[in-house]
């Protein structure tokens, strides 16, 4: 997966100022463009967020699995990448940019819950900057002793579907 950073320059400062983790400069927006088809009918990216151990431990599986989901349900999927320093919202702009009608990001969580492996999908019908939370979704507590990464891929992939045919998520 390529990468692209949001406007945190570090960790520190992605604790500290949560609204950067939801934004990012012309340069990034730019080689998100180059890099990614434009209207994708589902674009995916995947997000350290507070926990990189998240993402290591079940991205390998869920991603695999989500994308053959959307694919057995007839659903085109953009070039998936990878956000350092992302926050849920930065979805919003990606979403704008690439004008994809489901934005789905694969975050990790807070380490101290359960487990530092712990990952989230947040999912939503055509992400705009500034929407509600009451039109996002989310998958949570996805990893090993929680729910499957595989079995997430597929259920996160019949919600997307779901989106896609109600042309509405939240």
């Amino acid at each position: 997966l390529f990468t692209v950073q949001t406007r945190c320059s570090s960790k520190d400062e992605y604790l500290t100022r949560p609204d950067l983790g939801a934004q990012f400069d012309d340069e990034a927006i730019t080689e998100i463009n180059k890099r990614c088809e434009a209207k994708p009918q589902v674009q995916i990216y995947v997000s350290d967020g507070l926990s990189s151990t998240a993402v290591e431990a079940n991205v390998r599986d869920l991603l695999p699995a989500l994308q053959q989901g959307l694919k057995l349900h007839g659903l085109g999927v953009g070039t998936p990448f990878f956000v350092k320093y992302g926050r849920v919202r930065s979805m919003e702009p990606i979403s704008e940019a690439l004008g994809s009608t489901v934005t789905c990001v694969l975050l990790g969580e807070r380490p101290g819950l359960a487990t530092p492996e712990s990952l989230s999908a947040y999912l939503a019908y055509q992400a705009r900057v500034g929407m509600p939370e009451s039109e996002r979704n989310c998958v949570s507590n996805i990893h090993q002793e929680g729910t499957n990464p595989v079995e997430a891929g597929a259920h996160i992939a019949d919600l997307i579907n779901a989106m896609v045919k109600q042309q509405a998520s939240g």
